[in-house]
């Protein structure tokens, strides 16, 4: 089985996604669940997780619709505000009454302060997700959100993170640092997960292959197969090509480990991680 552990959908009629502009015209515009569902045949992909893409509730309740209609969405990853804690705590309760909500993601990456995780009421509101056992999709764009993960792994010694795409690792430059130090510090919480997902240079002619290996054979290195899951980044991927790029591109990675290695990051770590139900897996097999 194989489980994309990181995909995306929106509707501009739905919901606001501030992010999305001119600069990005080949999704710019509403992205359904059937564009991609050729894509993930042709790859073998049986299931999905669905991962907010804006920081309000109508794109989580568009997610949830979705995957209502689509049972090879086997989990959501919502949006609750964690700087208001009391509405978050709220929102959560509302959200987890569906089963198919499993965690939680905030944008933090587009807010100007880098620090926004460290905040006090931030801090309040993943307080509010470790006590409800939803886990926290982590965007780490910049050294300093990797940094945080130490800091929240100690604030929060129950909180399960994942860290989006590896925490973009440094394609193309020359100095592999602090990336690779840091996403070391980050793998010492036994409860810190990461995503091979996202990682490609902007651009559907680079060629990454050789500097993709390095990295995802760092991520093995420090987390171990256990804590590491595979998401396709759709349609993000479309900027650097398209789901079967991307894909193909990891094949020469998954294909040379082992059978019992590759079922974990392929569906395994996800299923664990965001305690996807065998209901969930049944309906989508089905």
């Amino acid at each position: 089985m194989i489980i994309d552990a990181h995909q995306h959908v929106w509707d501009l009629t739905r919901a606001r996604y501030d992010w999305l502009d001119a600069s990005l015209s080949p999704i710019d515009r509403t992205i359904t669940i059937d564009e991609v569902k050729p894509a993930f045949a042709r790859a073998g992909v049986d299931a999905s997780v669905l991962v907010q893409s804006a920081d309000n509730d109508d794109d989580t309740d568009y997610m949830l619709e979705v995957a209502a209609a689509n049972p090879e969405v086997v989990a959501v990853v919502g949006y609750v505000p964690l700087e208001r804690p009391e509405a978050a705590a709220a929102r959560l309760a509302e959200l987890r009454r569906n089963p198919l909500v499993v965690g939680i993601r905030n944008l933090i990456h587009d807010r100007p302060d880098p620090d926004f995780l460290l905040r006090p009421d931030v801090d309040e509101g993943l307080g509010v997700l470790e006590d409800a056992g939803a886990t926290f999709d982590l965007v780490s764009v910049l050294p300093r959100h990797l940094e945080h993960v130490r800091v929240l792994s100690e604030r929060h010694p129950r909180l399960k993170i994942v860290i989006d795409h590896l925490s973009k690792p440094p394609f193309g430059q020359a100095d592999r640092e602090p990336w690779w130090s840091l996403i070391a510090e980050a793998a010492q919480n036994p409860l810190v997960h990461a995503k091979v997902s996202g990682l490609y240079p902007a651009g559907p002619d680079a060629d990454w292959t050789d500097e993709l290996r390095s990295y995802v054979d760092r991520a093995v290195e420090v987390f171990g197969v256990d804590r590491l899951m595979y998401g396709g980044d759709w349609p993000i991927s479309v900027l650097s090509g398209d789901y079967d790029r991307v894909w193909d591109s990891l094949q020469p990675v998954f294909g040379s480990w082992s059978a019992t290695d590759r079922e974990r990051v392929l569906s395994g770590t996800a299923v664990e991680f965001y305690g996807i139900s065998p209901e969930a897996i049944e309906r989508a097999l089905a």
